[in-house]
């Protein structure tokens, strides 16, 4: 005997707010519900219902035992679609209820989620407290094609709470703690404009990842921090014109931002684009801050351009680019401040191209970037002879594309900025060849041109001057040191590498050497490392590389 299982078919059912002939189960549009919360009532999990245009701000209902009432619960995990999108489908909390809840697998597609609103009167004895628009059980529950606008709470989320929200608009919502736009959720090229928090931080979102979305004239007000977004990941975003009153990061606070642009964002404080947070392959260009870090404050930035940032008004204010940073990789160029154009003295740079040149750090040089168009910073990206091209350290290179999508090293090494010239035709540093007036069309890259046995091109590594024959990377005898114990190992070098080294008491074990240290930052002429394991006869024998 054979026994066959078969999942019963998902049932369609139907609402249209103009019929007159509601007629449960709503099996069809002549007997369609008035009311989106009836035909859920009547649906089970994996069913589809379909809404018909029109204004939908009667019915309502609560969840798990919340005095919240929500225009429509989708409580189970059902589908719920417009049939002719959010520009002719609305649903309306009437500046009373929220809008929509949404349990976890549902989805909510193609409506105007407006005027919902999670009372932030009744503080104290509401359950949630937050999602004014929408508010989401868990990650599964998706909103798609929707407009959520014009929603309010009294605690976190003004328009959106949780969930995964796909091609939505987020617009002029309100919060009065955190995330004006919204809260806690995955959001996929949507558009968070307008949204505002009043005592807390994040105007448009807040403990957000962001995926190709846009935040636009989003306001922190007086709130913590974080015009734009707060305790946000944002890959491939842009947050143009966000602004936060006496707080820091106007346009982000907190984040992690990977190929993002953040233009025209402005704080009363500090970090006018950026405050607190990682930047990888980013520009910052027309940020301001009232004090200090036009671009950005307090912050960690890899293969960042930096330029058109400014500080001050009243009073004179400091780094226009840059304050308070770890920059790497980057260009820091034309931005104006009193005390510290480009960047202040707290600042540690690597691998930079920024004017004045900075008194410490490694691979830093002052010339031009040379960038295709200046005006208004409308084109950031390389000219064929920037001396940026191949100037960097693939070390502090991010992981994946650069800015454009394109790949992030070509050339064997990485260029500075947020741009990588696709089509080097040389292989050195474009900084260093033009330095000592080497061609950079690939002709001088292997040649031994002061004739020490290395090419151009390990020269180039090494930081050494290729008309010299006597600038060469070579090690000195070891010295026995009492205090501490140990061999003081000396190599030639420059101060704009940093070195590894390396030791072996048995040249023919397999591998022979093993690292003693890594990260010597070089000194000008020699660099001295003790190492406090040589102990006894040994053999030591030694070896150094360029990192």
């Amino acid at each position: 005997m054979c026994l066959f299982a078969q999942a019963a078919s998902a049932t369609t059912f139907y609402v249209d707010v103009n019929n007159t002939n509601p007629v449960p189960p709503y099996a069809d549009w002549s007997t369609a519900a008035t009311n989106i919360q009836d035909a859920i009532n009547v649906a089970v999990t994996g069913d589809q219902i379909w809404v018909n245009d029109g204004i939908y701000s009667t019915g309502g209902a609560t969840v798990n035992n919340s005095p919240e009432t929500n225009r429509v619960a989708v409580n189970k995990a059902v589908t719920v679609q417009s049939v002719n999108g959010p520009a002719v489908t609305v649903i309306n909390g009437g500046d009373q209820i929220r809008c929509v809840y949404l349990a976890a697998g549902a989805t909510l597609a193609g409506f105007t989620l407006t005027n919902g609103l999670d009372d932030w009167f009744s503080y104290y004895g509401d359950f949630y407290q937050d999602g004014g628009g929408v508010y989401c059980e868990s990650i599964s529950a998706t909103v798609s094609n929707c407009v959520i606008s014009g929603n309010s709470t009294g605690d976190v989320g003004g328009g959106a709470d949780g969930g995964t929200l796909i091609n939505c608009v987020i617009s002029g919502n309100f919060a009065l703690e955190d995330g004006g736009g919204a809260v806690w959720g995955t959001l996929i090229n949507c558009t968070l404009e307008g949204n505002r928090v009043h005592d807390e931080s994040g105007g448009g979102a807040a403990g957000c990842t962001l995926n190709n979305c846009t935040l636009t004239a989003n306001d922190g007000e007086n709130g913590l921090g974080g015009g734009g977004a707060i305790g946000c990941t944002l890959n491939n975003c842009t947050l143009t014109s966000n602004t936060v009153g006496s707080w820091p990061g106007g346009g982000a606070y907190y984040c992690t931002l990977n190929n993002c642009v953040l233009t025209g964002n402005e704080s009363g404080y500090r970090g006018g684009g950026a405050c607190a947070c990682t930047l990888n392959n980013c520009t910052l260009t027309g940020n301001w801050a009232f004090d200090e870090g036009g671009g950005a404050a307090g912050c960690t930035l890899n293969n960042c351009t930096l330029t058109g940032n400014s500080t001050g008004h009243l009073s004179p204010g400091i780094g226009g680019g840059a304050a308070g940073c770890t920059l790497n990789n980057c260009i820091l160029y034309f931005n104006p401040s009193t005390w510290g154009s480009n960047y202040d003295s707290t600042c540690t740079l690597n691998y930079c191209c920024t004017t004045p040149l900075p008194a410490s750090g490694i691979g830093n040089f002052d010339a031009d970037p040379l960038f295709v168009d200046t005006n208004e910073w409308s084109n950031l990206h390389l000219q064929s002879d920037s001396p940026c091209i191949n100037a960097g350290d693939n070390i502090y290179a991010p992981a994946g594309s650069d800015l454009d999508g394109n790949p992030r090293i070509v050339g064997g090494t990485v260029d500075m900025g947020a741009y990588e010239y696709q089509t080097p035709s040389s292989f050195l540093s474009y900084a260093w060849a033009q330095q000592y007036g080497l061609p950079t069309d690939g002709s001088a890259d292997y040649t031994d041109s002061d004739g020490t046995g290395m090419d151009n091109w390990q020269k180039s590594f090494a930081g050494l001057n290729p008309t010299n024959s006597a600038s060469i990377l070579t090690m000195l005898t070891p010295v026995v040191t009492n205090n501490p114990p140990g061999l003081v190992v000396t190599w030639e070098s420059v101060n704009t590498r940093a070195y590894f080294l390396q030791c072996s008491t048995n040249l023919e074990m397999k591998p022979a050497f093993a690292i003693v240290q890594s990260n010597i930052i070089g000194q000008a002429g020699t660099t001295t490392y003790t190492d406090t394991n040589a102990i006894g006869n040994g053999p030591f024998f030694y070896r150094v590389g360029v990192q």
